[in-house]
């Protein structure tokens, strides 16, 4: 069975400055997605979907395509403003994007095959590649990574997570919170979303339906977004739908602020030279 791997790049990390998804963390001037695409081929993954704007698509392809076409797979997707259902129009104060599960709809003719969903600029780790693709080879059912919270803070400043309650090993339920840090009051092993779900191309005509509910209500606001976990928390509630939740003993690194520079690339280095990436 295929396996995809769908990876929303669209962001400009407003928070860390510029185009965040490419800057080198490795060595050899490796980025985050290099070794996140190397974990994904070492665990089974079929072909890459890379979701970005247009406006970035030349850089992109430049700095960051023709590195992952030599190792799997590539396609693109591309989430703009304007890609809204029939019916819909862009209001004239709208910039802020639609969010992740616009994101991940705008991708819904490129997917063919049971898919995993990550951002392009969070490191997640090896085993959870591997425990996410074999859940989706296994089950093809609905699944996501769970991450203890404190193995995905940041010293640098707050962080958005997905704070998860779950009933007998299955999401019950995802809450967001957009301003976590060690002090914020979250027990540090609550279990939180990091945008890595395995889904099957079943959902989006679900996924549609829930943004277009989110429109309904929202269109005219102008930072409202409309979250994949909400969407997925929607679906739990409304279909029943089980999702399996694979917990990761795994510490997430990140970019969300460019302080967080020297940590990403004192752990990647550390990775490389016990030999667990040969780039």
């Amino acid at each position: 069975m295929n396996t995809e791997l769908l990876i929303m790049a669209a962001g400009m990390g407003s928070r860390f400055g510029g185009l965040k998804q490419i800057e080198p963390i490795g060595p050899n001037g490796e980025i985050i997605l290099d070794f996140s695409i190397y974990d994904a081929v070492e665990a089974g993954f079929n072909k890459a979907i890379f979701i970005i704007k247009k406006e970035i698509e030349k850089e992109f392809r430049q700095v960051v395509g023709k590195r992952i076409e030599k190792m799997i797979d590539v396609e693109y997707a591309f989430q703009e403003l304007d890609k809204l259902p029939e019916g819909y129009e862009v209001p004239s104060d709208r910039v802020k994007p639609w969010g992740t599960a616009h994101a991940v709809l705008c991708a819904r003719d490129v997917v063919k095959s049971p898919f995993a969903v990550i951002n392009a600029d969070d490191f997640y780790g090896k085993s959870s590649y591997k425990i996410i693709h074999d859940e989706l080879i296994q089950s093809n059912g609905m699944c996501m990574v769970g991450y203890e919270l404190g193995n995905t803070i940041t010293e640098n400043g707050t962080v958005s997570r997905g704070v998860c309650e779950l009933e007998n090993g299955y999401l019950k339920s995802v809450t967001e919170h957009t301003a976590l840090d060690k002090n914020s009051g979250i027990p540090l092993d609550s279990i939180v979303s990091m945008n890595m779900w395995g889904l099957d191309p079943d959902i989006f005509p679900f996924m549609e339906n829930e943004f277009k509910l989110f429109l309904n209500e929202k269109i005219n606001v102008p930072k409202s977004e409309c979250y994949l976990p909400s969407v997925i928390s929607k679906r739990i509630e409304i279909e029943n739908m089980p999702v399996k939740v694979l917990k990761t003993a795994e510490k997430w690194y990140g970019v969300t602020y460019r302080e967080d520079m020297d940590s990403v690339r004192e752990a990647m280095s550390k990775f490389i030279n016990e030999g667990l990436y040969k780039l």
